[in-house]
């Protein structure tokens, strides 16, 4: 397996490891948080979009170098 596609998998399966935990420790918070995001502006929507992948790529630059 590529090394890069491997990496992606490793990522997505991260990803969803930590959203399940979420609805398993906390399905309310969830709820909630969902039903916030369906009342968000786009333009909130967006930003908050912009920071993760800003704060992402931050991460991972800092580890991969």
């Amino acid at each position: 397996m590529n090394f890069a596609f491997g990496d992606f998998l490793t990522g997505i399966g991260l990803v969803l490891v930590i959203e399940g935990c979420l609805l398993v420790l906390a399905p309310n918070l969830a709820k909630r948080m969902v039903a916030e995001i369906l009342t968000a502006a786009p333009q909130v929507l967006r930003l908050g979009g912009i920071v993760a992948v800003a704060v992402g790529v931050a991460i991972i630059w800092a580890i991969r170098g």
